[in-house]
């Protein structure tokens, strides 16, 4: 059976006044339940400021939690992670309704992870990441929803110039702009001993992959890995609100899918 710890914190940053960022989890309540269901790690990051980016991201989160627990017994993660983000945007969408004036224009970004057996199925949209860390390196999963990021990979810009571009937050997808959102998803097999990282901007703008790498490789426990984290973010930058999840894998269970049911490998 999958086996995993993890370890998760959220900060104001230096500079904000109060978080947008928002973050949680569901857990199996047993071992039939961590195969039917797994497990779910979810981060937003709310957009707009003073419009109530904390509540669009609170409400975010929320949706995907107790969509995730809902979900039918062996359902397929990547149809579950798909039908979650889309009520989150709906609900987000209807928390700006029901905020009249003062949540106009509020929005919010989400990456989630659903773990089971061998595999993560990663869905996210606008730019919080997911990252795997693996044999000392650490590698993004995700690709920011961004316009900036939009031209790197166009080549009309290069990777320095995305990195300091002033424009580089401006979002060209996130929850609550429109009733229906493209959702990005990706599936990954995953290895005893990967870490996987969810993060907001504010983490991982800060810090960089190596350094991501480097402190997880030192710490045995993810906690006191996630507090170095925070504590370089905030020397670095420390502009933002800064969020993240980490989870280390500590055994799987292989698994084959044969018309959507799983079966285990010998």
């Amino acid at each position: 059976m999958l086996d995993l710890e993890f370890s998760e914190l959220t900060d104001t940053g230096r500079v904000r006044t109060h978080n947008e960022d928002y973050l949680g989890h569901v857990l199996p309540e047993s071992p039939s339940q961590a195969r039917s269901h797994g497990w779910l790690f979810a981060l937003a990051d709310g957009v707009g400021g003073q419009r109530q980016g904390e509540v669009a991201s609170r409400a975010a989160v929320q949706e995907a939690l107790a969509g995730f627990r809902r979900a039918k017994n062996g359902a397929l993660h990547k149809d579950v992670v798909t039908q979650i983000v889309q009520a989150a945007n709906a609900r987000v969408c209807e928390s700006e309704a029901l905020s009249g004036r003062s949540g106009a224009g509020m929005a919010s970004t989400i990456v989630v992870a659903a773990l089971r057996f061998d595999r993560a199925t990663i869905a996210h949209v606008g730019d919080s990441r997911c990252y795997l860390i693996r044999s000392g390196n650490a590698k993004p999963l995700t690709r920011d929803h961004t316009v900036v990021a939009d031209q790197e990979r166009l080549g009309l810009i290069s990777g320095t110039e995305a990195a300091e571009s002033s424009q580089r937050h401006i979002l060209n997808r996130s929850l609550g702009t429109n009733l229906f959102v493209e959702i990005d998803v990706d599936e990954i097999q995953l290895l005893q001993g990967d870490v996987l990282m969810l993060s907001s901007d504010g983490l991982h703008d800060a810090v960089t992959a190596s350094e991501i790498a480097e402190t997880v490789r030192r710490h045995r426990d993810l906690a006191a890995a996630a507090r170095e984290l925070r504590d370089r973010a905030n020397q670095q930058d420390g502009s933002d609100n800064i969020s993240l999840q980490l989870i280390r894998i500590r055994s799987v269970e292989r698994m084959g899918m044969y018309r959507g049911r799983p079966y285990k490998l010998r």
